[in-house]
């Protein structure tokens, strides 16, 4: 028989050649050099030999008896759907009636994930009433097509359903909010298209943007630029149609650099936003410098950063250009372990020239251009596998100007479904 065939049939398989069970085969002795392998394949039943009890080891092996090996190898889970062996043997596969037809190998190119969030949030206080109070059920579908082994193209659309205030009617809409491009070129990490931007660890920006960013690591130590513009913003739902067309801003450039010392994160970011368009900030350029420093233990974590701003409108009207936050947060529940459960907290003291669009559910951005302060606290717990709920409040008060001392207090919960 061919040694190599046998070889490489236990190999591609998983199978180990020291591995002896009973005589399989008459013609495969114990103490012949291929028992081992030829004795674990026929013990795992993808090999079994002729009807007279021989294995036949010195003839050459057809495509068809070799289809049927990987065809018995996959129904048994010793080999995967997306193997080279399946993808090789595939019409022989499909004669023989097993399913990896061309057509769904393909769709295994194409994966399709989502998640459904039901929210609601109760908004109280002087400022914020302003923002009225919410329950929404959001939909995202994202769609992640394999372009070759280091590309793909990620998409992703979202329907907002809004049950109270604007959308009372049942009316929704549905936006193709994501669409692009992420892979490397050797070392370097590229994405280009719109994606969603996540500056300051979201105390500066959360929203989608339209840019390209690059990223490098170096041992522990990383770097990274993205270039771009902001798109609009994150309650592009039901807004004014003027409004809802309207950018945050336009160009930016941002840049990142941090690196890992042990538990303990440093990182630096820089950011600049031109001709910005916010409540408390009508026009000019706004730069905002951070540096924070975070400490993770697994089950603690505990955080701080410090961001300077400088905007002219800011400085205009008086308001504060310096903030810090600090974080806090215990475990923290994860969508594949039901019953895993976890708590955080932080608390916000950001001067109006420091933010732009902020990541968190509290009412922020109807303050002056002064900031807020004020603390967040919460919990989340997977009540079953991919059902994880939610639960937030927020106590925000203006820092000067005309809502010097008001609050904004929200009420948030949530449940996410994954899939």
């Amino acid at each position: 028989m061919k040694k190599t065939l046998v070889f490489a049939m236990a190999m591609a398989l998983g199978v180990s050649a020291t591995a002896f069970a009973a005589n399989p085969f008459s013609d495969v002795p114990a103490g012949h050099w291929a028992y081992g392998a030829v004795a674990k394949l026929a013990a795992a039943g993808i090999v079994d030999g002729y009807p007279d009890g021989t294995f036949k080891g010195d003839h050459l092996m057809t495509r068809y008896e070799m289809a049927q090996i990987v065809a018995k190898a996959l129904a048994k889970g010793a080999i995967g759907a997306d193997d080279r062996l399946v993808s090789e043997f595939a019409d022989e596969l499909d004669n023989l009636g097993v399913r990896v037809a061309k057509l769904e190998k393909n769709a295994d190119n194409v994966k399709i994930t989502g998640n459904v969030r039901l929210s609601y949030a109760d908004n109280s206080g002087a400022v914020g009433s302003k923002a009225g109070d919410d329950a929404r059920l959001r939909t995202r579908l994202f769609l992640t097509g394999e372009v070759n082994d280091n590309w793909h193209y990620v998409s992703m659309l979202e329907n907002n359903q809004h049950f109270i205030g604007n959308n009372e009617s049942g009316d929704d809409d549905t936006d193709f909010q994501r669409a692009y491009l992420t892979g490397n070129i050797g070392v370097v990490n590229l994405t280009g298209g719109r994606f969603q931007g996540y500056y300051g660890d979201g105390n500066i920006y959360d929203s989608r943007i339209d840019g390209v960013n690059a990223n490098v690591k170096m041992g522990q130590a990383y770097l990274g630029a993205t270039y771009g513009k902001m798109a609009n913003p994150s309650d592009y739902s039901w807004t004014d149609k003027e409004d809802k067309d309207e950018a945050v801003a336009d160009t930016f450039v941002q840049a990142t650099l941090g690196g890992n010392i042990g538990k303990l994160n440093l990182e630096a970011q820089y950011l600049k936003a031109h001709d910005m368009n916010v409540d408390w900030m009508k026009y000019g350029d706004d730069q905002i410098w951070t540096a924070a420093a975070t400490y993770n233990t697994g089950d603690f974590k505990i955080g701080g950063m410090y961001l300077h701003g400088d905007n002219d409108y800011v400085d205009d009207q008086n308001g504060d250009d310096d903030g810090w936050v600090a974080t806090l947060g215990y475990k923290g529940a994860q969508a594949s372990k039901p019953g895993s459960w976890g708590l955080f907290a932080k608390y916000y003291d950001q001067g109006g020239a420091t933010y732009i669009n902020h990541t968190m559910n509290g009412v922020y951005n109807k303050f002056s251009a002064d900031g807020f302060k004020g603390y967040q606290v919460g919990g989340n717990v997977t009540l079953a596998k991919n059902m994880v709920a939610e639960v937030q409040y927020y106590d925000l008060k203006g820092k000067g100007g005309d809502t010097d001392g008001q609050h904004a207090r929200t009420l948030w919960s949530q449940m996410v479904v994954t899939f």
